[in-house]
């Protein structure tokens, strides 16, 4: 990164001299990279996180100036995020488009919050608390100028994922009958359609920021669509992201009832139990969907990463998920 070049950047857009003082690159991030910035702004010191592509991205992961605009939408929302400071799509400042955001305090490690939480026997308070974030993003609604890039919504999410979710199998060419049995049970059992509102589709222990039991940020939406509300809900609930703490369904660190009071409450309408579980398994469908994808980064030669070529082991498991749940669903009991 030329330092130089990004600090005349960021001084142009910040209306005063910018100087980077420290930089590296953050944890985590598979798909995007997140790099600490130290700077003076007119020679006060702040922290910064520049946002950037990997190498190799998926083709469904937004671009950083649409992230940008989401991040800023939400923030006005009154959803926890960090706050959005500027947006450049010029590839030659530093080789990619990037947007830079505040830092804010707190740790988004999944397996080490639900354990935390799992130790107290839950965290109801923490759950409430996803719940009412959540429930905060989906009260942005179409139709949004600022949000243009997300094109008009479905008539039908569930019938659009299926679609969707299909298209990836095919293309990726590598038969998985577990997963094509899952998408016919949702097919077969496809409730009818709601309102569409702003999914931000990877919402998960793992992708908020916590500290001391409290929600610091809402991180990474670079899948957010427009679509069914249940969707997000299922997601967060789906047992494969409950980190092991599989008896604590929302997203392994509290109890359903506690995320979903806090959505309600915030929402001012309850969620439909039946429903969060079709979207589980939806959830569970394209986690699959995925890790496989991932897997072919690595295995592509694209971008060989020893944490991607891990990812692609987990859809074995995912695949027996599936048709545990697509059983349910015929059986009655989802």
């Amino acid at each position: 990164m030329d330092e130089g070049r990004l600090s005349a950047w960021l001084s142009d857009a910040a209306g005063a001299p910018v100087a980077i003082l420290s930089h590296h690159r953050l944890s985590g991030g598979a798909i995007q990279q997140n790099v600490f910035l130290g700077v003076t702004r007119g020679g006060v010191a702040e922290e910064w996180v520049l946002r950037t592509d990997n190498t190799a991205t998926l083709a469904v992961s937004l671009g950083r100036g649409a992230e940008f605009a989401l991040l800023r939408a939400a923030h006005a929302a009154g959803v926890t995020v960090p706050e959005p400071l500027f947006g450049c799509e010029d590839r030659g400042v530093i080789g990619a488009p990037f947007f830079v955001m505040r830092r804010v305090a707190g740790s988004a490690t999944g397996h080490a919050a639900a354990k935390r939480a799992a130790a107290m026997g839950g965290d109801a308070a923490l759950a409430g608390d996803h719940g009412r974030q959540l429930a905060r993003i989906h009260s942005i609604r179409p139709p949004r100028a600022d949000l243009a890039f997300l094109g008009a919504p479905p008539a039908d999410a569930t019938t659009a994922f299926i679609t969707r979710m299909r298209g990836r199998l095919d293309d990726a060419g590598t038969p998985r009958p577990p997963l094509e049995y899952g998408l016919r049970a949702m097919e077969l059992h496809a409730p009818p359609p709601l309102p569409p509102v702003l999914c931000h589709n990877d919402f998960r222990t793992g992708n908020t920021m916590q500290q001391e039991g409290h929600i610091t940020a809402v991180l990474d939406w670079e899948f957010a669509a427009w679509g069914d509300p249940h969707e997000d809900l299922g997601w967060f609930t789906a047992r494969c992201w409950r980190f092991g703490q599989y008896h604590l369904e929302a997203g392994g660190i509290g109890p359903l009832d506690a995320f979903l009071a806090g959505y309600a409450a915030e929402a001012g309408w309850q969620p439909d139990p039946a429903r969060v579980r079709f979207w589980q398994l939806g959830a569970t469908i394209r986690w699959a969907v995925i890790a496989a994808d991932q897997a072919a980064r690595h295995l592509s030669g694209r971008e060989t990463s020893l944490e991607l070529a891990l990812t692609g082991h987990m859809v074995p498991e995912l695949e027996w998920d599936v048709l545990d749940q697509a059983e349910a669903l015929h059986a009655g009991k989802a």
